[in-house]
């Protein structure tokens, strides 16, 4: 079968492998489209300190279960298309416990720790498989990335009352944006891209805020009336804009930081004291926001296509992800189409 392998870093080829056969309890499933993460554009980078060489990534799936192994439950059959949980998870540790099943301290995400979906067929265990027959193939791909931004809105409790600023208007950041205009916020995405800026207006946000071009201090006071926002969320992971996130936070705000940024950052922590803030890191997400994603999905009249950068042949991918390494700030999303 076909195979989609980041060799070494700024290598990226398409292999053969053998196609795998469902062991027990396991689902095999036939890849429609996978789409590439920022995380997978970190692996290509060498940027990703989980990795390890040669790795298949992947992690957004759309599939159709080819076949199943013994003792997997009957409702699962042939011919149902499907997305998947791309987490692994313990059950023993801290997080587990507390049924913070994202945050598992050995958690093994697909693309990342193992190998992930870019391939034509992949098998998993059945309990990572959702069936959903009403959704598209290209929906059920968009599933996982908007989950990671409808976790972190829930996790720091967002309501109708909020002003939320949104920092990266990437898919993340637009899951966020989706979520918490969902929730009845007045929402302000921050980007450097005009078209990223706009997708975000479409997705709910009030104010848009370029900063190549404006002063985020100044617009954020005027939206605000100087109160600032009374939530930040950082989905950029940049430095600049986790600094951002606490320095333009109201008092007694809430940050809720998703990205990963590539260096520490120096923040005034007399901020953290003086506004009381409360400050939250966000991972990966649970399968109740996949429950919420698949309900918006099948309720709203969204075009998803404004999400989706392009769409490419499998053999394309790896001139896609060069591209997109040279120029990151214009991609969205790609899907891959097996």
């Amino acid at each position: 079968m076909r195979t989609i392998e980041i060799l070494n870093p700024g290598v990226m080829r398409m292999t053969e492998r053998e196609k795998p056969q469902p062991e027990e309890g396991e689902i095999l499933l036939k890849i429609k489209y996978v789409g590439f993460c920022g995380s997978d554009l970190s692996t290509f980078s060498g940027k990703n300190p989980l990795v390890s060489y040669p790795r298949i990534p992947g992690h957004e799936i759309s599939a159709v279960i080819e076949e199943t192994g013994n003792s997997v439950p009957e409702k699962f059959k042939p011919g149902q298309s499907a997305t998947v949980i791309p987490y692994t998870n313990c059950g023993h540790c801290s997080a587990c416990k507390q049924k913070k099943y994202n945050a598992c301290r050995y958690n093994q995400t697909l693309g990342v720790q193992r190998d992930g979906a870019m391939t034509e067929y992949i098998s998993l265990p059945w309990q990572k498989v959702i069936v959903e027959q009403e959704l598209s193939g290209i929906q059920l791909a968009l599933v996982e990335p908007l989950t990671v931004g409808f976790h972190a809105v829930d996790n720091i409790g967002i309501t109708d009352i909020d002003t939320v600023v949104v920092f990266g208007c990437g898919m993340i950041g637009s899951g966020a944006i989706l979520r918490a205009h969902l929730r009845g916020a007045t929402v302000i995405a921050v980007d450097i891209d005009d078209s990223k800026l706009e997708v975000a207006r479409k997705l709910g946000a009030k104010f848009q805020i370029n900063t190549k071009t404006q002063n985020i201090h100044k617009e954020l006071n005027k939206i605000t009336e100087e109160n600032g926002p009374s939530v930040a969320i950082e989905a950029a992971g940049n430095p600049v804009t986790y600094k951002s996130a606490i320095e333009e936070v109201g008092f007694a705000g809430r940050v809720v930081c998703i990205g990963y940024a590539k260096e520490d950052i120096l923040s005034p922590t007399k901020l953290w004291v003086q506004k009381e803030l409360e400050i939250r890191g966000s991972r990966n997400a649970n399968p109740a926001d996949f429950d919420a994603v698949i309900k918006f999905l099948k309720n709203s009249s969204l075009d998803e296509r404004i999400l989706i950068s392009k769409i490419i042949d499998i053999q394309d991918a790896p001139e896609a992800m060069k591209q997109w390494a040279e120029n990151p700030g214009k991609i969205l999303k790609i899907l891959v189409q097996f």
